[in-house]
């Protein structure tokens, strides 16, 4: 009987820093992936899913304490070179903004094969053959930066298959796309999986777009692993989220955009297209849209990160405003949690107790100490949405809130979101998620072509729209 493609017998993992006595991430874990399965990670945030999939790249591996073997196809994994962990699992991350760093689709293509000393013909070869086989080629001599999300993180998973792996491992793949993009990305992985042969392993907060896919499952908990049936996950609810509560929107405009036009290039496509935005004191609204459409770029306009050529912000709280990235690590930058969270005190008016309740209210208290970049993706969301409430800020823009977080998780910002506007605060949000939109916004607005097309009450919106009802 062939070696598993990913093997974890008796792990116990504790990150470095972890507070001495406090539970480890994994406790005595056993896991076995057969070869040629398509395997879903399932389980809260913090539950230990990436630690799972980095333990099994020497590159990537966090740094702790490490006891018990995990093998790749046979080979213990940390024992393994470059050469052989290329060969043995390619990983994507969450974010292809962690991943992707060359300015052309061909040269990222082109990158890992380089570092591993391939040959031009044979490159060229690897190159052509992935890239036809995803479909590409009409984009193949693209510049990285004008990538659509989807794009980006199809070109992620096309670096990794260039190398030819044996086994991908991929990290919420999947939380940062619209529904389209998510269904030609899982159809991809569906392809590579069956007709390449290749084993996958995704870790995933939302496996019901997966499980027809998929071959098997397993639950992270308590440390710990079980198998899963794909029939409990194919059963899960939708998540849901707190509600809005009271509070109606004010009179007049708080935030406004008039006649927005913006583009990056002199010679580029305009990304924002006479773009007008009116938000009212108090009001949470919803931007959604596909990848590319420009959602994130709106909320850097309207922040002053990025300078439209044409048209005027007009924006009331511009001194007490704060914006979430969609990559939270833009604003992790100390050496522990209880750091980050402290960093602002002295301007925001806030002190230890206040981060205390935080770390608390964040289940994060025995993380205190340990590196923001050692937490799991949807870990660093949260802290780094905590470090912006704390400031308590009158206007709130949010990329992708809720990306990489569980159904608790998930709960736990839309409560977040509505104590800051019962607090004062107007939130605007770009996001994919539905459910969360249904439970926060007052309104959502349809963002096409650069431009928004329809704003309307949430419950109209959504119960007329057959992508996002």
């Amino acid at each position: 009987m062939s070696s598993p493609a990913l093997e974890l017998a008796g792990v116990t993992f504790s990150y470095a820093g972890s507070p001495a006595g406090s539970a480890p991430v994994l406790s005595g874990l056993d896991l076995a992936v057969p070869q040629g399965a398509f395997a879903l990670l399932v389980g809260a945030t913090g539950s230990g899913k990436s630690t799972v999939l980095r333990l099994a790249k020497p590159e990537v591996a966090p740094a702790g304490e490490l006891s018990g073997s995990v093998r790749l196809f046979g080979e213990e994994a940390r024992s393994l070179g470059p050469r052989a962990s290329a060969r043995a699992a390619g990983y994507v991350f969450q974010s292809p903004d962690a991943q992707v760093v060359c300015d052309t689709v061909w040269h990222e293509m082109a990158f890992g094969l380089e570092n591993l000393g391939v040959g031009e013909p044979e490159m060229r070869r690897r190159v052509a053959e992935t890239c036809s086989f995803l479909g590409m080629e009409p984009w193949f001599r693209a510049r990285t930066a004008e990538l659509s999300g989807g794009q980006r993180q199809l070109l992620s998973l096309a670096a990794a298959l260039a190398l030819r792996p044996r086994a991908l491992l991929l990290d919420e793949p999947t939380s940062m796309l619209d529904p389209l993009a998510e269904k030609n990305l899982l159809s991809m992985l569906f392809r590579a999986n069956r007709e390449l042969g290749v084993t996958v392993v995704v870790a995933t907060h939302a496996p019901v777009p997966m499980v027809d896919y998929a071959t098997c499952a397993f639950r992270l908990e308590g440390g710990r692993a079980r198998e899963a049936a794909l029939s409990e996950l194919r059963g899960e609810p939708a998540p849901e989220v707190a509600g809005r509560g009271g509070g109606a929107p004010g009179e007049g405009s708080l935030l406004r955009a008039d006649g927005l036009w913006l583009r990056y290039a002199r010679d580029g496509r305009w990304v924002l297209r006479g773009l007008d935005l009116d938000v009212a004191p108090g009001e949470v609204r919803a931007v959604v849209g596909s990848n590319g459409c420009g959602k994130s770029t709106l909320l850097q306009a309207l922040a002053g990160v990025a300078r439209p050529q044409r048209g005027r912000v007009r924006n009331a709280a511009a001194r007490s405003q704060a914006l979430l990235p969609q990559s939270p690590k833009a604003l992790l930058s100390c050496e522990t949690v209880e750091g980050e969270l402290l960093e602002w005190s002295g301007a925001g008016g806030y002190g230890e107790r206040e981060v205390g309740e935080a770390l608390d209210r964040l289940a994060l208290a025995d993380a205190a100490r340990r590196h923001p970049y050692d937490l799991s993706g949807g870990q660093q969301q949260l802290v780094a949405l905590e470090k912006l409430l704390l400031v308590r800020p009158r206007l709130l823009l949010l990329d992708e809130p809720t990306k990489g977080l569980d159904r608790a998780a998930r709960e736990r910002v839309a409560a977040r979101v509505a104590a800051a506007r019962d607090g004062g605060a107007t939130v605007l949000l770009a996001t994919h998620d539905t459910a969360f939109v249904r439970a926060v916004a007052d309104r959502v607005s349809l963002m096409f072509d650069g431009s928004l097309t329809v704003t309307e009450p949430t419950g109209d919106f959504l119960a007329s729209s057959w992508v996002y009802g």
